[in-house]
């Protein structure tokens, strides 16, 4: 399983928006990166630069939210859409889209329901529970309507 640090992957997101700044293609996860990013100006400032915001905590006490964190769950929610993993996920991804009329409020709807699963996941250090992340979907979706 592919686990960057916390640098690496710091240094993934300023890459692609370097590259993107300059023209050059991307490649890979890249592009799904970059789509993140472009649905995030909030972001380019921090990405503008790096040698300001490699380096930089983002503490739940402080209220900010980690760019690259955000960033890197709309990589992870991509990944679990493209292959639909958990088996489901595509299908309440689509009845999300379809509720919300916009990609990002959908995703960020799944994305309530990530950071509650990690957070599980690191509290109880137990595995991922994919029942109750997609239950969790389940509720967003009868929460919405």
């Amino acid at each position: 399983m592919f686990n960057p640090s916390r640098d690496q992957v710091r240094q993934f997101f300023f890459g692609v928006w370097a590259k993107y700044r300059a023209g050059q293609p991307l490649a890979g996860a890249e592009q799904p990166a970059l789509d993140a990013i472009l649905n995030h100006p909030e972001y380019h400032a921090h990405l503008d630069h790096p040698e300001r915001y490699q380096e930089r905590d983002y503490l739940p006490e402080s209220g900010e939210t980690n760019p690259f964190l955000h960033l890197s769950m709309h990589l992870a929610i991509s990944e679990q859409l493209s292959v639909d993993q958990p088996p489901g996920i595509r299908a309440r991804y689509q009845q999300l889209l379809a509720l919300h009329g916009d990609a990002m409020a959908a995703q960020h709807a799944v994305m309530e329901c990530l950071a509650e699963m990690i957070w599980q996941v690191q509290r109880h250090q137990t595995a991922f529970d994919s029942a109750s992340y997609l239950h969790c979907l389940d509720q967003q979706l009868g929460q919405a309507e």
